[in-house]
């Protein structure tokens, strides 16, 4: 049993917001009999109508995209700016888990069914997302403790994360910096530097849980394996 709302935006039609407003309206049918209530749960049984048009149940669909530069982590851009979507060859409609900045790169899963990603989304010790972060400046002690151990940014402290200088460049003063969290708030890598005083120049994703962009070029994408879907879902039952 699944909210009526959710099962409208998976089928594809529209987004859950927009789902939601559907059914204040009286534009939503279940079995033939209006509903205007929110919340309300339907089964794979039922039959649910938005405008008179009954839904089509849309497969489920995983991909993995190595996100290029100048291209925005959204379904579309009021800017008439390149999607992420735009990169994927799919009708159906997908959406990004999570996001990444328009300068940020690397791993980005895209799919339409929510509760996959949910269980990625979701804070988890065991979702690592990891980073490669070029930073101007020498990286400290003391900043990388202060990085590790979590530091206030929007008014709230970071959980505590790995950080890893693999090269110091002298003569250009920047630094090549691994970092790894296990959360996922809004521009939280680029925050967690400015916080400790050092100017972020270039950030790409390189894993985030069990996936790294092995044999994907920058705007390539594959298809996520079952069994790679399968281990997403086994987080679910051990969290």
């Amino acid at each position: 049993m699944e909210r009526v709302q959710k099962v409208i935006a998976n089928s594809g039609v529209c987004s859950r917001r927009k789902a939601e407003e559907l059914i204040k309206e009286g534009r939503v049918f279940i079995n033939g009999k209006k509903t205007t209530t929110l919340g309300v749960k339907v089964s794979s049984k039922d039959v649910v109508e938005v405008d008179g048009i009954p839904l089509k149940k849309s497969e489920k669909v995983y991909y993995l995209l190595n996100k290029p530069r100048g291209v925005v982590t959204t379904v579309s851009d009021d800017k008439n700016r390149r999607t992420v979507v735009d990169l994927i060859d799919d009708e159906r409609r997908i959406y990004p888990v999570g996001r990444l900045d328009y300068d940020t790169t690397g791993v980005l899963i895209l799919t339409n069914d929510g509760d996959f990603a949910n269980i990625l989304m979701h804070p988890s010790d065991k979702v690592e997302k990891v980073y490669v972060a070029k930073v101007r400046g020498m990286l400290t002690k003391e900043k990388m403790n202060a990085l590790k151990n979590g530091v206030v940014i929007d008014g709230k402290k970071t959980s505590k994360a790995k950080i890893k200088v693999k090269k110091y460049d002298s003569k250009n003063n920047v630094s090549l910096v691994l970092v790894t969290i296990f959360e996922g708030r809004n521009h939280q890598v680029k925050k967690m530097f400015e916080a400790v005083d050092c100017e972020v120049l270039k950030l790409k994703r390189e894993r985030e849980f069990i996936f790294d962009l092995e044999g994907l070029r920058s705007g390539e994408y594959r298809k996520l394996t079952p069994k790679e879907v399968a281990k997403v879902y086994a987080l679910s039952k051990t969290k």
